[in-house]
């Protein structure tokens, strides 16, 4: 299955959003994390993926630390009308202070982090605004409260979260209605299924699993070796050299199954995560990650494709057996 061959579906955002495509791009390594960044492959990627029917385009204000929103200002202000821009706030990370991995939701912070993220995304209103991380230290009352705040002065559109649990998103909804729940899922990661998506599902928030191809695993080409050592894979658990191998030979299961359905890997995984969202019952956006046109195109295809149920049950014991926790 080598492309899209029919309009990207669209679901909608949230209970009061926009529909949008069902699958959206993570930007991130555009500018940082995967290794070297190529700017006119990802513009080019970026112009391919709004003609396929991809509107929403997922970045933070960490990502380069500011860069990746710089890097998409022009094509987000040149698309205005097409496209919804989702970005973050929550860490204190910034390029006067690169390691400072430590978390901010103090409502002078989210104030202070939503007006760079605007100035450096070159628009008025950030259409889905993120925290990225919850600090316990602040009362969730205090920030989305004041997430809210940004919302009636037209700042914001829709507040989502990110990798909370399931009181955290039914206490965050009932002070503001979330639009979106952005966490980890995928065939390797699927602890969210538990309390999570059924909350999300109660509640009419749109699930946007972030590395959906497991960072790379899923696709069967991201493997120690093949990772230069400015991948910041190198430092991941599973991509460890006591756990690599176990969890290629999951892949390799994978690979077979792909093989037999005319799919790719990447194909199949997403696939896998449609299917499973709609037996749990909640709207699905993925944000697969990528820099090449290719790559972009092989993803966007597995949003027609239709895993039969010995693919599903064949699938169903992976994410138990995988080697090395996620980050």
């Amino acid at each position: 299955m080598t492309g899209l061959s029919s309009p990207l579906p669209q679901v909608p955002l949230g209970q009061d959003g926009p529909l949008i495509g069902v699958q959206g791009l993570g930007c991130m390594g555009m500018s940082e994390f995967y290794g070297e960044t190529d700017e006119v492959e990802s513009r080019a990627t970026l112009e391919r993926a709004l003609e396929l029917g991809v509107t929403l385009f997922d970045t933070a204000d960490m990502y380069g630390m500011g860069a990746n929103e710089t890097f998409l200002s022009p094509f987000v202000r040149a698309h205005r009308d097409r496209m919804l821009i989702a970005t973050k706030f929550g860490y204190a990370r910034s390029p006067e202070r690169p390691d400072d991995w430590s978390l901010d939701n103090r409502p002078e912070f989210i104030r202070a982090a939503a007006e760079r993220s605007l100035r450096r995304l070159g628009v008025d209103t950030i259409d889905l605004y993120y925290m990225h991380r919850r600090d316990p230290a602040v009362p969730l009352e205090d920030s989305i409260g004041t997430m809210a705040d940004l919302v009636a002065e037209g700042k914001v559109r829709w507040l989502g979260l990110c990798a909370v649990d399931a009181a955290e998103l039914r206490a965050a909804h009932a002070l503001h209605p979330i639009a979106a729940l952005q966490s980890e899922w995928s065939i390797f990661t699927r602890d969210i299924e538990r309390e999570v998506i059924p909350a999300a599902a109660q509640l009419g928030v749109t699930v946007v699993p972030y590395s959906p191809l497991g960072r790379g695993l899923l696709t069967g080409r991201a493997f120690g070796a093949a990772l230069g050592a400015d991948d910041a894979r190198q430092n991941f658990p599973r991509f460890s050299a006591e756990n690599v191998d176990a969890n290629a030979r999951l892949v390799e299961r994978i690979e077979g199954i792909a093989t037999d359905m005319g799919a790719t890997p990447a194909q199949l995984a997403l696939a896998w995560l449609y299917a499973r969202a709609a037996e749990l019952g909640v709207a699905c956006v993925p944000i697969p990650g990528t820099r090449k046109r290719a790559r972009l195109e092989e993803n966007l295809a597995a949003a027609l494709l239709r895993p039969n149920e010995a693919a599903i049950q064949a699938l169903e014991p992976l994410a138990a057996a995988v080697k090395g926790i996620a980050v």
